[in-house]
């Protein structure tokens, strides 16, 4: 019979607060600071299990690699009554640091309202289930409760993701819940009040403004943080290096973990491609339309591993990461397949022997 440890690894991508949970127990038990009031941690604990670290003798490992007081602020947000809102560029780990905080503050980073054209103020605030409605009335066993408002009752964080994708009435119906901590259901001729600890994450895209701009009163409610892409070559390399490392882990890619040098030129090729200038500002190259992100290049190198594992010998090769580079940056075949082939011939093919078996492999897909 599977132990309990055992069936976890069944699950193609568990919590942060399973997935981290030696880490969240270790930073308990060794934690000497003030505890807010309906937090597990203080909040120098809760930026130890964010930044890295060490609980006693549990090496807590950095969920985000960054600016520390970015960190600093977020957390320090959230032992006020404010909400916080995390914006940045597709791939600066919105997601992954908001996930990360509700779990090491609330311990359950599960009550999420997923932002979307479809999103409506039920998603926010509660809606019905309409049989028990119809046969009953409006009754507290037919109401269905919105994560927010969960979050509310028990004390805990909610999480808004991708808030500028829903509708302003829709971002609206949180003005009120932000301002006054309640919902009211007047059908029930009642109200939820927020307990100590309440409070919301949300995460807004930059390459989403224009699409359902937040209002000035709705922005009021929140402390705005904005996360930058990695500042340096040096910090997005320990980024993807980590990444990489834990997702083909997590997956058991029956792969060799990408050397140092495929590394380099994976992050190498999308900073130029991002920055529309080479590292050394000696040219300028185009851009794509399509987000030449951190997180992209994550992806692309574990899918190139997937495939060396899958239809190779298990060693990534310059084959491999054409592959993944082609469909990571070729995503508008008209304007991004000559963007590419352009940056190929101008840039990459200068850059001497090191490159050349991945400049051939990726001028053969490009072709």
């Amino acid at each position: 019979m599977s132990t309990e440890q055992d069936q976890l690894q069944d699950y193609m991508r568990l919590p942060a607060e399973i997935l981290y949970q030696d880490e969240l127990e270790a930073l308990r038990k060794e934690d000497t600071g003030r505890i807010p009031a309906g937090w597990q941690m203080s909040p120098r604990s809760v930026l130890t299990f964010i930044t890295g670290g060490k609980a006693g003798k549990t090496v807590i490992t950095p969920k985000y690699i960054g600016n520390t007081r970015l960190i600093e602020m977020a957390v320090a947000t959230l032992v006020t009554d404010r909400a916080l809102l995390l914006i940045g560029e597709p791939g600066t780990a919105k997601s992954w640091l908001s996930e990360n905080l509700a779990a090491a503050i609330y311990g359950n980073s599960g009550m999420v309202v997923q932002g979307t054209a479809g999103t409506s103020e039920e998603h926010v605030r509660y809606s019905w289930n309409y049989a028990m409605l119809l046969a009953n009335g409006p009754t507290p066993e037919a109401l269905v409760k919105s994560p927010i408002m969960r979050a509310m009752e028990d004390g805990g964080i909610a999480r808004f993701e991708e808030i500028s994708r829903c509708a302003s009435e829709v971002q609206d119906a949180l003005i009120s819940i932000l301002s006054e901590k309640t919902i009211s259901v007047p059908e029930l001729g009642k109200e939820t009040s927020a307990r100590k600890g309440f409070s919301i994450i949300a995460t807004a895209n930059t390459r989403d403004r224009g699409v359902n701009e937040m209002s000035a009163a709705l922005k009021r409610r929140f402390n705005i943080i904005v996360l930058p892409a990695p500042s340096d070559l040096e910090t997005e390399l320990s980024i993807v290096k980590k990444r990489v490392g834990e997702i083909a882990s997590s997956y058991e890619l029956q792969a060799a973990v990408p050397a140092d040098e495929a590394l380099l030129k994976v992050v190498t090729i999308f900073r130029e491609l991002r920055s529309g200038m080479t590292l050394d500002k000696k040219e300028k190259v185009k851009t794509p339309a399509g987000v030449i992100s951190t997180a992209e290049a994550i992806s692309l190198l574990t899918n190139s591993m997937a495939l060396a594992a899958s239809f190779g010998s298990g060693e990534l090769t310059d084959e491999d990461l054409a592959a993944g580079l082609q469909g990571a940056i070729v995503k508008d075949d008209d304007k991004d397949k000559l963007v590419w082939k352009e940056y190929l011939d101008n840039v990459m093919k200068k850059k001497g022997a090191d490159w050349r078996g991945l400049y051939q492999a990726c001028k053969e897909m490009n072709e």
